[in-house]
């Protein structure tokens, strides 16, 4: 009896300390192979959820209680371990960001078509804050009077729980680093396309250029040097300049109001 409530009490202890212990934090430098297919289970379940939301033209609106819904506790608890990343310890583009007041009013840009391989294509819907979609409209309505092009908006907002998503989508490009993928991807509440205060636009030609593997190629359209001199009269600055800590991405402006 004796030696039975002794043993009790020491498993007792021995599961307080265990849990007094400090949760396990992901590595900035690598995934661990379990972290990787835990990547892998959790795609497999949010992409159907997401490929709806797809359809119906919401995939930004996408929120972490619809993320979270088909995730079992050890899927949760990774992206727990994501979100809990402290931007300050790592250098690249993230930094806090506020998040869209509960009153925000996001406009459907509609259609826009684009070349990709030589076929017309049709971006997916994006939206962007009332004062943001405002702005832009302005702006392509003078660059078009000027200099007689457009630009589309690859990616306008898009919710924190959608930049979770995309972070993981892109690690495997960047060898599964947290770190490295920091560079080009912002953590989850830390991009500007979720923060109307500090609203994002990724900008693509209607002719497909877009940048994002070559950079130059975007840095040398008509439409950037237009946007170097006139952006700023309608609210709009280039976020990652070249020679900055973050990766040169010229087809990438915010809107300050």
């Amino acid at each position: 009896m004796f030696r039975s409530v002794v043993k009790s009490a020491s498993l007792f202890l021995l599961a307080f300390f265990v849990s007094a212990l400090p949760a396990r934090a992901v590595s900035l430098e690598s995934l661990t192979d379990s972290e990787k297919q835990l990547r892998i289970s959790i795609f497999n379940k949010v992409d159907p959820v997401l490929a709806k939301k797809k359809e119906k033209g919401t995939a930004p609106l996408f929120t972490y209680r619809q993320f979270y819904a088909p995730l079992n506790k050890k899927e949760r608890a990774f992206l727990d371990e994501i979100r809990a990343v402290d931007p300050d310890k790592i250098e690249g583009a993230s930094r806090p960001l506020p998040p869209p007041a509960p009153d925000t009013e996001f406009v459907p840009l509609g259609k826009q078509v684009t070349i990709r391989d030589g076929k017309s294509i049709k971006l997916d819907p994006q939206y962007l804050p009332r004062a943001v979609y405002d702005a832009y409209q302005a702006m392509m309505a003078a660059m078009e009077k000027e200099i007689g092009k457009r630009l589309l908006v690859e990616s306008g907002y898009r919710s924190p729980a959608y930049q979770l998503y995309l972070f993981l989508f892109y690690m495997p490009k960047h060898d599964f680093s947290i770190r490295e993928t920091n560079r080009h991807v912002a953590l989850p509440g830390c991009s500007e396309h979720g923060s109307p205060a500090r609203q994002a636009i990724d900008f693509i030609t209607p002719g497909g250029i877009n940048g994002e593997d070559h950079p130059e190629e975007f840095e040398a359209l008509e439409e950037y040097r237009w946007l170097q001199r006139r952006a700023k009269s309608f609210g709009f600055y280039l976020s990652y300049p070249r020679g900055g800590k973050s990766a040169f991405e010229p087809w990438h402006w915010h809107y300050e109001q």
